[in-house]
């Protein structure tokens, strides 16, 4: 009897405070914090569109106290995440509306990135309302106090009856100056520029073209075009590749600093297109500086002497001039 039972299974763990043992999933222990928090919104944390880094650089931004810098080196820097990875994550976040970048150029000539963080995209500002103060329990609030009725005006004492005045000539009134109608501001009719158009629209350009525009909602969700938009915009886009524009050059121009909200992408392209537009790649006799040209003044044989000199002309030489100066200067 003495012997100890080997095959009696050991005491179970106690449950986690709070805990509820027939659930298999996420057990939720919550404190509530007194300082050094930050609300997220569900919108965010469980988002469908943005990737893991997405929601976490948002609520890493959303925690920094107003004027932190958050470039990409700087957020590369704190976190072990390269800057393509953290670069592509601010993209996402531009495109959801959670973030908004636009160039500002500073009183000293600078240009610096203006960074905005919406922690609620879409959603419009309310006023701040004063509580309204509390009562102690078990007394009644105070009743304002009731206000008197205004008292009645005194009746107008009879007017003594005055003098008679002399009759004096009505003098006519001047017309009132017939007003004027006021100019309507004339409509805008200027059309918008013209889409660029290549030398010569090659089946290879076109097939290029279209592969580009057709792969820009990978990089910003917002352009997503029809195909017909991608039809009338590839003339524009393979004007840029026929002057050597590299395709992650013509991405980048046509996906940074987008608004917010964007609701015609296929003509925020248009726009971009015709007017980000390079300039033709010079050629290489364009970029050799132009030679000095050099004169030659040609050889000359002195009429008197013989001795050769350069002048542009024949005659004589600087000695022969001499000479023949001297016996003048004598006289």
């Amino acid at each position: 009897m003495d012997t100890p039972q080997v095959t009696v299974p050991p005491c179970a763990p106690s449950p986690v405070p709070g805990s509820d043992t027939s659930s298999p999933g996420v057990i939720h222990i919550n404190f509530r914090h007194a300082a050094g928090f930050t609300v997220i919104g569900n919108h965010l944390a469980q988002h469908r569109g943005l990737s893991l880094t997405a929601i976490g650089l948002a609520a890493h931004i959303q925690s920094l106290p107003a004027g932190t810098r958050i470039g990409i080196k700087r957020l590369a820097e704190r976190f072990p995440e390269s800057e393509t990875r953290i670069a592509a994550a601010l993209r996402e976040l531009e495109a959801h509306g959670y973030l908004h970048r636009s160039r500002v150029r500073l009183t000293d000539g600078r240009i610096v990135t203006r960074t905005v963080s919406y922690n609620q995209p879409g959603a419009t500002a309310h006023p701040i309302t004063t509580p309204r103060p509390r009562t102690a329990p078990g007394k009644p609030a105070p009743r304002p106090a009731p206000t008197p009725p205004p008292a009645p005006a005194p009746a107008p004492a009879s007017p003594t009856p005055a003098p008679a005045p002399h009759p004096v000539p009505a003098l006519a009134a001047p017309p009132a100056p017939a007003s004027q109608p006021q100019p309507t501001p004339a409509a805008r009719t200027t059309p918008p520029p013209p889409l660029p158009q290549p030398q010569e629209f090659t089946p290879e350009l076109q097939r290029a073209a279209t592969a580009l525009l057709a792969d820009l909602r990978r990089h910003a969700p917002g352009l997503t075009l029809s195909e017909s938009d991608i039809a009338a915009l590839a003339s524009g886009v393979a004007t840029w590749l026929e002057r050597d524009a590299h395709p992650d050059a013509i991405r980048h121009a046509l996906t940074t600093d987008l608004p917010n909200p964007l609701k015609p992408p296929a003509r925020l392209l248009r726009h971009r297109i015709t007017t980000l537009l390079p300039p033709p790649l010079p050629g290489t006799a364009d970029l050799t500086p132009p030679r000095r040209k050099v004169v030659v003044i040609p050889l000359q044989n002195c009429d008197t002497c013989d001795r050769a000199f350069r002048a542009p002309t024949p005659g004589h030489c600087r000695a022969c001039r001499t000479e023949q100066a001297a016996p003048h200067r004598a006289a």
